[in-house]
């Protein structure tokens, strides 16, 4: 019995040591755990926050320079009929998209389609004001007929998707 009650008098006291180091161990660990995610989410803010929001300036001047007003403003003087001024039109936009393909990756799927289907309407402008003249026309005729459209639609066929990459910047950076 003497032996029994010995061996608690050890036991228990060690136990209540070995539980504590326990505890401390984990606490300490945790907190370290906690300190090496604050560190990488600091590592993560400062190398990729800058190159996401990079991103979306370069998809805004995307959209920029395939809105009509400044694509026919840019190019006017580079094509001498209605048919090369519409290839002339399709290739800068067609170039401008692929320039900036990669920028997909950082945004939402959402913003990124409705980027897809500015272009999109853009291209399709530019080929329904085709079709409604001569394709030996001059030149000036194609503006003339894309900015009637616009006027009609009274929206830029960018706005939409302008207004998209904004409103993510400021949910995701503001």
């Amino acid at each position: 019995m003497d032996l029994l009650s010995d061996f608690l008098k050890l036991i228990v006291p060690a136990s209540l040591v070995l539980y504590g180091m326990y505890l401390t161990v984990k606490l300490l660990l945790e907190r370290e755990a906690d300190r090496h995610k604050f560190d990488v989410k600091n590592r993560y803010t400062d190398t990729v926050v800058p190159i996401r929001l990079q991103a979306y300036e370069r998809m805004v001047l995307f959209l920029e320079r395939i809105s009509p007003n400044n694509l026919l403003l840019r190019l006017s003087g580079s094509s001498t009929t209605v048919l090369e001024f519409q290839q002339r039109l399709l290739q800068e936009i067609r170039d401008e998209y692929t320039h900036n393909l990669s920028q997909q990756v950082y945004m939402s799927q959402a913003t990124w389609d409705q980027i897809q289907a500015a272009m999109n309407d853009v291209m399709t402008l530019v080929n329904q004001a085709s079709g409604d003249t001569r394709p030996d026309a001059p030149a000036l005729e194609l503006s003339k007929r894309i900015f009637e459209r616009i006027i009609q639609k009274d929206k830029q066929p960018t706005y939409d998707a302008l207004k998209a990459v904004k409103e993510e910047i400021q949910v995701m950076f503001m």
